[in-house]
């Protein structure tokens, strides 16, 4: 078995309530989930919130729901909750803020890690937009496995003015085993500076595999964001298969 499990939070510092703000009609969570449901690498999908406004609204929208603890610093935290409510081989953590996501790139994710002996992928994008600490960007090996991730410029622009950047697309797939093990190891030093928590996998010595798919999806922040995203969905052609 292989399901995707959506974390969802309704507060948000930047964005209040995000994940219920409307785009062509429906709840930014809606589109998410809606999209997600599409891949067909994916048994099942999850909502997993301790908000009952969001258990609610997803149950009205036919989605299933796996309410969490509130106390969860991470997304990975909330989905490792919930999975161990979950008979299932493969995890798979889709952002709730990401109303673009794309079902093959969910199925690229997923199979990058189905035969593999590394535990974890992470979905990619080329990107050239610098100085943008909202960003995480990354730097592979010539396996694409992620040697680094950073709210910095990496590589470097210092010797060499480049904007050859990868970004991180939070579309990750776990092996369920060790979403468990890596859930209950402690914050890393490096996750605690870079606020990123997948560092806590490489900084304990496992592997992450990165998987480069050409998208312009971006995950939902700020409301700049909002209204660039509703202009790229209005162009967009796999809504009319859920709309």
């Amino acid at each position: 078995m292989i399901v995707a499990v959506i974390p969802v939070r309704l507060e948000s510092s930047r964005l209040p309530q995000k994940a219920i703000r409307e785009i062509e009609g429906l709840p930014m969570i809606i589109h998410t989930m809606k999209r997600t449901q599409l891949a067909s690498s994916l048994d099942d999908v999850f909502i997993a919130t301790d908000n009952t406004i969001i258990s609610e609204l997803v149950k009205k929208h036919g989605g299933k729901v796996i309410m969490t603890r509130k106390d969860h610093e991470t997304g990975s935290d909330r989905i490792a909750e919930a999975a161990e409510k979950i008979n299932a081989e493969i995890i798979v953590n889709v952002q709730g803020d990401e109303p673009l996501v794309m079902p093959e790139h969910i199925d690229a994710g997923v199979n990058s890690i189905k035969d593999s002996e590394i535990p974890v992928s992470i979905l990619l994008t080329k990107f050239q937009k610098k100085d943008s600490p909202s960003d995480i960007k990354a730097v592979t090996n010539k396996k694409n496995e992620i040697l680094y991730l950073s709210r910095s410029d990496i590589p470097s622009t210092s010797r060499e003015n480049h904007t050859d950047f990868l970004k991180a697309y939070h579309v990750v797939s776990f092996k369920k085993e060790f979403l468990i093990k890596y859930s209950k190891l402690p914050r890393s030093q490096l996750e605690r500076i870079e606020f990123n928590e997948y560092l806590r996998i490489l900084e304990n010595g496992h592997k992450i595999q990165g998987v480069i798919v050409n998208s312009h999806a971006i995950s939902v922040d700020t409301a700049e964001d909002l209204e660039y995203v509703k202009k790229l969905m209005l162009e967009d052609k796999l809504k009319y298969k859920y709309l």
